[in-house]
């Protein structure tokens, strides 16, 4: 059994190597689509737990894992609890003429619950916002000449992560509330090159604008939990949380330069500028709907909606808009007997989700679409004790997002469509702090 000494010491050690590899800023590799706006942005949709249930739990409380989903959640925190989540995925881009395949890894989330007291309870934790990783190439043609092309290419990296504060507070029978302060910082690098390809240029060079932007500024959300029991075998819960609009410090820091076929600079970087600035980070909806027995299973229910066409960008590389996004998603979980002693996968826990999300990425007006099935386990170690207990869990995703319609006549360009299976692992390790000693 893992002491909370030996504990500590691993996260601190996990923690210490996130924050100096800016590991959580790290994308999951080559997506086209992390091109636009802050790049993939993760959303507010939980840890390993509700990955494995389609990224649903706004309602679905939990003494096992870290709530930090919904702050108002806190309060079933019963123990100190610390969680870590790891992230891995495979994935096959491809348009209509050509595909690649990649993988990739990552640390996913840090987590740390403390109960204070029988109706408070806080947590701080690490996880990121955004992830931006694409290296995408296009020829086009150069007009007035029709014996040359243009060669352009298009490289992007970095992303942003949240570090959070977060508190919930049972204020009545039946009612939760609970909220979060969030510092929001990160680094994200574009970059875009043009060469011109003729018969009669022996070596091509690359003119490359490049663009850094630092962001960082504090993030709020607030959020209820109404939880009443229907029946004996019955309960019912409702949720809401809310992400309001940020307006988030910007440095933009604009480069150039020239690089040969290699990718070498030729007669070093010029600086074009150094601004600051803003960006308006647009606020985020979420409701939930969840019922359970109490006892060994949930089912789940919950939706999102946010007004990215309020996004306002301070680069100057990326400037498209966007459009407003929501997403639907359902899941549930079941442990057929958590008191089992006799029969150790009785007290496996299974999870299975479904979920939908309109992407804020429009071109010529075709609207784009994530969907993917989710499904999880949780393995809870055999030796724990009334104070320590040790949870494995894993979530596995398949999802699909965009297509490959074609949107540009007989030019054979068509849209980008991602195939992906994510994976993300977590490890779960509560310990009873605070125990008052009785001399005997």
């Amino acid at each position: 059994m893992l002491t909370t000494k030996k504990l500590s010491g691993a996260l601190l050690t996990a923690a210490a190597t996130l924050l100096a590899g800016s590991a959580l800023g790290q994308g999951l590799g080559n997506s086209p689509y992390s091109r636009f706006g802050l790049g993939d942005n993760t959303g507010n949709y939980g840890g390993v737990r509700q990955l494995g249930m389609g990224g649903t739990g706004l309602a679905a409380p939990n003494t096992v894992n870290v709530n930090e989903l919904n702050p108002a959640l806190l309060t079933y925190t019963t123990r100190t609890t610390w969680e870590a989540g790891f992230n891995g995925q495979v994935q096959t881009v491809r348009n209509a003429t050509s595909s690649n395949r990649a993988g990739s890894g990552t640390i996913g989330y840090l987590a740390l619950a403390v109960p204070l007291n029988k109706r408070w309870a806080a947590a701080a934790g690490l996880k990121p916002y955004s992830s931006v990783d694409y290296e995408a190439t296009q020829l086009v043609p150069v007009n007035g000449d029709p014996t040359s092309r243009g060669y352009a290419k298009y490289t992007g990296s970095g992303g942003l992560s949240e570090a959070y504060l977060a508190s919930g507070l049972h204020v009545l029978r039946d009612l939760n509330l609970g909220g979060s302060a969030a510092y929001l910082f990160g680094t994200i690098n574009q970059g875009q090159g043009l060469a011109i390809i003729a018969p009669n240029i022996a070596t091509q060079q690359l003119v490359v604008a490049n663009e850094q932007l630092r962001y960082s500024d504090f993030l709020f959300r607030a959020a209820a939990h109404y939880r009443h029991q229907l029946n004996k075998d019955l309960t019912l819960n409702l949720a809401a949380v809310q992400t309001f609009q940020a307006n988030l410090k910007t440095n933009r820091l604009r480069t150039t330069e020239q690089q040969d076929a290699n990718g070498a600079v030729i007669n070093g970087t010029v600086q074009l500028s150094n601004d600051n600035g803003t960006s308006t980070l647009p606020a985020l909806s979420q409701v939930g709907l969840t019922v359970d027995n109490g006892r060994n299973w949930t089912a789940s229910f919950d939706g999102s909606y946010q007004q990215w066409s309020k996004y306002q960008p301070f680069s100057l590389l990326s400037t498209q808009t966007l459009s407003n996004t929501w997403r639907a998603a359902a899941g549930g979980e079941f442990t057929p007997d958590p008191g089992s002693v006799e029969h150790y996968f009785q007290r496996v826990t299974y999870r299975v989700g479904l979920s939908v999300a309109q992407m804020p990425y429009a071109p010529l007006g075709t609207r784009l679409y994530d969907r993917a099935v989710h499904w999880g386990f949780s393995f809870p170690l055999p030796t724990a004790t009334p104070l320590e207990s040790t949870t494995m869990s894993v979530a596995f995703i398949y999802g699909i997002r965009g297509n490959t319609n074609y949107l540009y006549g007989s030019g054979g360009e068509s849209n980008v469509q991602e195939n992906y299976l994510r994976v993300q692992v977590g490890a779960t390790l509560s310990n009873r702090w605070f125990i008052k000693r009785r001399l005997q």
